[in-house]
Formats: structure tokens, C-alpha cells, sequence
């Protein structure tokens, strides 16, 4: 298993991490996802740290609490100095007036209720789940640097955070010398490469890494949904099709017709190709794979260990591609002064 850092920190990371969302299944929208129970998640993260991979991401909304308890059941008995584990809070959580956002209130509390559902002293990566534009960003950078300095979390992240908002965040953190974002869990795959835009570029040049979320494009890119066909019935998105990241039909068929050319020369799957394209993306620090069995997250580990050519690459590339909103594409027509970052 490949390891990079993540972002501008010491932390390595496995290129392929787990994803936990599958943990738990309560609610129609998580059962959809998965219903993974304790003896299930032990096996599966068997399968995961026999490929080396032991980096672990949950959220405290997934099943409400429940992946993150299912997880700290299934480290236990394990090493913990062998394991990475992340971990998401910001949305609501409770129905109090003050169980949401990422106030000094709402973070403590959701960082000590995480810590016990986990069953563990420390977060290695700790991440807000999304921009809460209604708490100071000095509130919230104050009380993550307490929680790092008190040894409760290691590393900071974000998640769907605009461009704006993580570069605001960095700069007040440099102000004021507090622990800063290593990392941004942000959505991107072949068939959602709005990253590329604004936040890859944020990316480089301030070191953060991202910890790409849904790389099949939402249970799209599995090989399974294909021009004129129906859905196949096990597929998640008859529940949660439109409360994901939006794809026009069309548009999909036809990056789907590219990775299935590529199959035919390489011999790999369609997911494995979706995400070994990922991999080989600037900022990539590691892609959150999620399975519902052991088939799939086998499936899902063949992506590493072999790479595209850079020809299939660009052929990826263009049947991906898409008209850019402004201002990104007045700047891609001044590529001598602003290059694309791919």
C-alpha cells in the first residue's frame, strides 16, 4: 500500500482509506448506504489492514452515532498505534438549540462524545463536517487548538468547505499561531471534478491534502448502470439518487463508454480505473473507499498497485470534461500566468 503525507503535515497516510458510513444502517437513507453490524465491520477491516490499509473515516451523524460506535467495537482488541482514525462533526446532532455548528460548545461535546462512542483517548483526524458561517472562525480555531493541546485530536481537516472559507480559516490560524487544516474531505471523482477549480489550486499552494469522498460519484461508477438499462435493484440510489452530488444522464453514459475502453486494455474493473485516475491527481493524499461486503472492498484494493498511462489518462480527462463556471473559465484562457494545476 502506497503512503503520502497528508497535506503540509508529517502524517502518512495509506492512499486508500475506509469509509464508515456503511456502519450501522439506521434511518432509510443510511440503510440504504449499508447495514453493517459489529461482526461484519470486524471482517471488513481484517480485509482492509491485510492490504494495508488502516485508515478509518467516520462522522458522527452516520446512523447516528452508530458507524462510530460499530467502529470502536470492531478497533477493539487491536492496536491502536497501528490505526488512524477520522472523524466528522458540525451538523446537528441533538434538538437543542446549541447541538449544531461548530461553536466552542457543540465541537467539545461532539469531540468527547466521539471519543467514547470510538472507545479511545485521541482522533488522529479531526474534521468539520461543513463551514458554519454562524460561529466566529476565531471560536472555532481557538477551541480545536485547545482540543489539539489537550491531546484529544491530532490533526485538523475540513469538509465542503468553499474556497473562501478554508482560506479565511488558514490565514486566521497563521494569525494567531493555532493548530491548521491539514486536510479537506471534499468531493471528487470522474464524474465531479468542480475540485479541480478553486480548491486543488488552494491546495497546493497552502498544503492540504485531500480526503476524497464518494470517488465512484456516488455509487455511479460502479460498471453497473449503463445506457438504456434500469436501475440495477440493489443499487443505493433509488433513495438516494437526488440527494447527492447531481449528474445528467448523458453525461455520465459517456464518461462510462471511456472507462469501458480503458477496461478492455488493462483488464481492471470500472471502479478500480475510477479510482486509480483519482490517485494520480495533484493533492490526492488518500481516496475514502466504502463497501458493503467483503467483495466489494476486495474489488475496491485492486485500484493500487498499477497505474494508467498517462494516454488513458487524457482520455479520461476529455470524456470527463465540462464547461467551467466563471470565473474559472475567463482564467483557463491565461494559462502562461494561471496554469491548470492538472
Amino acid at each position: 500500500m502506497e503512503h503520502r503525507y497528508l497535506g503540509a503535515s508529517g502524517l502518512r497516510v495509506p492512499v486508500l482509506s475506509f469509509g464508515t458510513g456503511t456502519f450501522g444502517g439506521e434511518g432509510d437513507f443510511f440503510k440504504a448506504w449499508g447495514q453493517t453490524d459489529v461482526a461484519g465491520a470486524r471482517r471488513l477491516l481484517d480485509v482492509a489492514i491485510d492490504a494495508g490499509v488502516n485508515l478509518f473515516d467516520s462522522a458522527d451523524i452516520y446512523s447516528n452515532g452508530a458507524a462510530e460506535s460499530i467502529l470502536g467495537e470492531a478497533i477493539k482488541g487491536r492496536p491502536r498505534d497501528s490505526l488512524l482514525i477520522s472523524t466528522k462533526a458540525t451538523f446537528r446532532f441533538g434538538e437543542g438549540e446549541n447541538e449544531v455548528g461548530s461553536s466552542r460548545y457543540h465541537l467539545i461535546r461532539s469531540v468527547d462524545a466521539a471519543l467514547k462512542r470510538l472507545g479511545t483517548d485521541y482522533i488522529d483526524l479531526f474534521q468539520l463536517h461543513g463551514f458554519d458561517a454562524r460561529t466566529p472562525i476565531e471560536e472555532t480555531l481557538s477551541t480545536l487548538d485547545d482540543l489539539v493541546r489537550a491531546g484529544k485530536l491530532r490533526y485538523l481537516g475540513v469538509s465542503n468547505f468553499s474556497g473562501w472559507h478554508l482560506m479565511k480559516s488558514l490565514a486566521v490560524a497563521q494569525r494567531y499561531g493555532w493548530s491548521r487544516y491539514v486536510a479537506h474531505q471534499a468531493y471528487y471523482s470522474l464524474i465531479g471534478r468542480d475540485y479541480e477549480w478553486e480548491l486543488m489550486p488552494l491546495a497546493l499552494d497552502q498544503g492540504v491534502g485531500a480526503v476524497v469522498w464518494s470517488p465512484l460519484g456516488w455509487g455511479r461508477l460502479t460498471g453497473k448502470i449503463r445506457r438504456g438499462q434500469p436501475l440495477p435493484e440493489t443499487s443505493r440510489l433509488h433513495v438516494t439518487g437526488d440527494m447527492g452530488p447531481p449528474v445528467q444522464d448523458e453525461y455520465l453514459y459517456k464518461v462510462v463508454d471511456a472507462l469501458d475502453e480503458v477496461a478492455q486494455e488493462t483488464g481492471k474493473t470500472i471502479p478500480q480505473i475510477a479510482l486509480n485516475w483519482l490517485l494520480q491527481r495533484p493533492t490526492v493524499a488518500t481516496v475514502v473507499i466504502g463497501a458493503r461486503n467483503e467483495e466489494q472492498l476486495k474489488q475496491n484494493l485492486g485500484a493500487v498497485g498499477w497505474n494508467l498511462t498517462a494516454e488513458q489518462v487524457a482520455r479520461l480527462d476529455a470524456a470527463s470534461a465540462t464547461a467551467k463556471a466563471y470565473p474559472y473559465w475567463h482564467q483557463s484562457g491565461f494559462g502562461e500566468r494561471n496554469p491548470s494545476p492538472v
